[in-house]
């Protein structure tokens, strides 16, 4: 036999044991969710990705965003291109750079496979994905906030309510009943820390900062997520920094480490989502290159599953705040892994001692 069949014989045999697979799931919100960018009522759709290799099953998941473009369709035509005998469990870099020379876009795909990688090649060597990159994680130290959707007054006060543990509100805003629901907000939780996203709803610089000054009477706000389209000039954006009397923070203008340098000339930290960076190493690469530039930190999430939620607490230690409230949105998580009490996220009980440590329910 020569070489060249040798090497055939060998891919063949490697390939019966690696295996990459998916299949759609609907996620069942609690309540109907809406942001100044849209609403969704009663399902939030993703990509569950199964990557088998070496005797172990790494888990992945898509979330796709289709602010940026991605739906189930496009997440499912780049799967189809993926080769599984190009993914090493001993070579992450090679095969991130390989999924990333498949497309340029389709972040939340790449996303799913990265993590359903990061996921196998931990187990197989018997670490926790944080420890596997050499970060820590320390138990009642990593609080999330918990999102509160636009809604009207009533449905507004109900979430509120139902939140009552979290310490750490985030809530949504950009609509024109954003000071109706704030009244009802500090008549449930006079004294509550809240977090303010805008989800690009104040269309110019003026607006954003009338906004951020009535925002600001309110003492126990931290700071304000995305005040204006991601397509604002850069001049209005330092300008809005320069006057802003709370920190303004950026998630749709940042998606990767590529937007560090001119986010740090127009925000005062940033909103991480595995989702967007492509994975959880460029997540890590993002949040370690921001922290160097003198950004503050926080890692967000879209509606997910336990298993992209786990995925993010893993790099908890690099971030400022955190965002992980995704698989708390929903009813039907298929998924056990890091679990919240009073807001406080824990790996301490999760039944996979290894990997995202996240095991089906």
């Amino acid at each position: 036999m020569d070489a060249a069949a040798t090497q055939r014989k060998r891919n063949d045999s490697y390939r019966r044991h690696v295996k990459l697979s998916w299949q759609r799931c609907d996620l069942q919100l609690a309540h109907a969710w809406a942001t100044a960018r849209g609403r969704t009522d009663k399902t939030s759709s993703v990509m569950l990705v199964q990557l088998k290799m070496d005797g172990v099953t790494g888990l992945g998941e898509a979330s796709p965003i289709s602010r940026y473009g991605e739906s189930l369709d496009t997440v499912e035509a780049f799967l189809k291109r993926v080769d599984p005998l190009k993914l090493s469990s001993a070579d992450i870099r090679t095969s991130i750079e390989y999924l990333e020379s498949l497309s340029a876009k389709d972040p939340s795909a790449r996303c799913a496979v990265e993590v359903a990688l990061l996921d196998a090649a931990a187990k197989l060597a018997r670490k926790t994905v944080h420890e596997f990159l050499n970060l820590g994680f320390r138990e009642q130290r990593h609080l999330t906030s918990f999102s509160i959707g636009i809604a009207q007054p009533d449905m507004f006060r109900k979430k509120v309510l139902e939140a009552e543990r979290f310490p750490i509100l985030k809530i949504k805003v950009g609509v024109p009943s954003d000071k109706e629901n704030w009244s009802v907000l500090r008549q449930a939780a006079p004294k509550k820390l809240v977090r303010v996203d805008a989800n690009e709803g104040w269309q110019t610089k003026e607006q954003a900062l009338v906004m951020i000054e009535w925002l600001a009477t309110d003492s126990h706000i931290q700071f304000v997520e995305q005040p204006m389209p991601a397509a604002t000039a850069v001049k209005d954006w330092i300008w809005l920094k320069q006057r802003s009397p709370l920190p303004i923070f950026a998630d749709e203008s940042f998606h990767s480490v590529a937007d560090v340098v001119r986010c740090a000339e127009c925000f005062h930290g940033v909103n991480v989502k595995l989702s967007k960076t492509g994975g959880i190493v460029p997540a890590m690469n993002a949040l370690n290159v921001a922290r160097a530039a003198g950004l503050k930190t926080m890692i967000g999430c879209m509606v997910e599953t336990s298993v992209l939620i786990s995925a993010a607490a893993h790099l908890a230690e690099l971030c400022d705040y955190l965002d992980l409230d995704g698989n708390l949105l929903i009813t039907n998580d298929p998924f056990i892994g890091v679990t919240e009490k009073n807001g406080l996220l824990s790996f301490a009980h999760a039944a996979e001692k290894f990997g995202l440590r996240v095991s089906p329910r």
